[in-house]
């Protein structure tokens, strides 16, 4: 359990989804850490200091200027203490003051304080979710590095239905416990290879993940097909974005085959490995995998569309001003893989230059896939061979957008919608 004597520090706003936060606080108790709460003004209205004091067994703070605190600066010392800040339920009058960099209440001003990372889980009516505003904020605050944990769909206490709703305290929880352990893995800590590996270290309990229990199958970065020995058509792919959602499926419980194209990125610990070079290649190896034992497929990788059709067996010498290469078209790996008899779900990618919902639709409706994530890889600050990506996940019935962020943290995020897809 990678929350094992982490210190939590669990901000509560004032939206209904408060009242559940007695029970979060169990759950990440549950899972070895430390937990104390804030609360903001509002949200007393909902759930008591009492019984957030008795699950957690510490005071909550509620005042930024308690005398009794501020004598020793309560607040500085409250976000040295934390490993992990955890907004939930983070309402969006929270998401607007965070956007804006307010101070104005205990909870904010530790938000501006902590050099910890910050995690939020939303909650909130679907259409206050939806707006314009609201959207603009939380690409804002997860572009300075914040992650946000859903939210759900589902029906809401006001009666609407839609997304909105906070995941349930079991989830965050452990989304919280996979996001440590996918931070510890990637810094290298040596302390965490054990859950990096989804091993539980000696003395631990064994707690399953979100995946656990799923085998996915994974392609990354970019294929090379050869024209000569020395040559070879390519793209810009760094294979970041597939080996970020390996790390996270990995936290997650999955156990994970990923199919690499030719990247200089470390393999994941406890993650299965196939190197391959062409888009046949990563075809063939794709398939033997799927049809061994394959739950959930993720098509991340960027194969190319055409291959040479004829590779020359020497190097080809510039004894011309001009060279014609006939291509023929490569297998597509994804559309293979959705029309097997018992396809696993599948999620597909598309990197898109313009038009990119039409597109993406398009590419959704005629491969059969369950997801498709498509990005816009004319920006340059995002996509292929940048640290940070932008996604807009479409199902057949639902339209979700992924602002500009991490690729670690946009990865939990599409694989935390990913796993509330195949619950359906």
């Amino acid at each position: 359990m990678a929350l094992q004597s982490v210190n939590v520090l669990l901000g509560v706003t004032g939206g209904i989804a408060a009242y559940k936060a007695p029970d979060l606080v169990r759950k990440l108790t549950g899972l070895g850490a430390n937990v104390r709460v804030v609360l903001s003004p509002s949200s007393a209205a909902f759930v008591t200091p009492l019984s957030l004091q008795a699950v957690s067994g510490n005071i909550v703070h509620q005042h930024l200027l308690d005398p009794e605190a501020e004598a020793g600066m309560g607040h500085i010392e409250l976000a040295r203490w934390a490993d992990v800040l955890l907004i939930a339920p983070a309402t969006a009058h929270c998401l607007a003051k965070l956007a804006h960099g307010m101070a104005d209440d205990l909870l904010t001003t530790l938000v501006l304080a902590t050099p910890a990372p910050i995690f939020i889980a939303p909650a909130m009516n679907q259409q206050m979710w939806a707006a314009a505003a609201t959207q603009a904020n939380l690409k804002t605050i997860t572009e300075r590095g914040i992650t946000c944990f859903g939210p759900a769909s589902g029906e809401q206490a006001c009666g609407d239905i839609g997304y909105g709703r906070m995941l349930e305290t079991v989830d965050i929880a452990q989304m919280l416990d996979e996001a440590v352990a996918a931070l510890k893995a990637l810094s290298g800590n040596e302390k965490t290879a054990a859950t990096a590996t989804n091993e539980p270290s000696e003395g631990s309990q064994d707690t399953p993940g979100l995946l656990a229990g799923k085998h996915i199958v994974i392609t990354a970065g970019p294929t090379r097909e050869a024209i000569d020995p020395v040559r070879y058509i390519s793209n810009h792919s760094s294979g970041k974005m597939g080996y970020c959602l390996a790390v996270q499926a990995l936290a997650m419980g999955a156990e994970v085959t990923l199919v690499s194209g030719p990247v200089d990125i470390p393999v994941p610990m406890g993650c299965k490995v196939i190197q391959v070079q062409s888009a046949v290649d990563m075809h063939a190896a794709v398939m033997h995998a799927v049809r061994q034992s394959c739950d959930i497929f993720i098509a991340c990788a960027a194969v190319a569309d055409y291959r040479v059709a004829d590779i020359a067996s020497q190097k080809i010498k510039k004894d011309n001003d001009e060279m014609t290469l006939t291509l023929v078209k490569n297998p597509d790996i994804l559309a293979d893989v959705a029309a097997l008899p018992s396809p696993p779900f599948t999620l597909g990618f598309a990197a898109e230059t313009h038009d990119v919902e039409r597109y993406a639709r398009g590419k959704l409706t005629r491969k059969k896939l369950n997801m498709i994530a498509a990005n816009d890889v004319s920006q340059p600050d995002i996509g292929f061979n940048q640290n940070d990506n932008a996604l807009t996940v479409f199902t057949a019935d639902a339209q979700m957008v992924l602002p500009k962020q991490d690729k670690l943290a946009l990865a939990t995020q599409l694989l935390t919608i990913l796993t509330n897809q195949v619950r359906k």
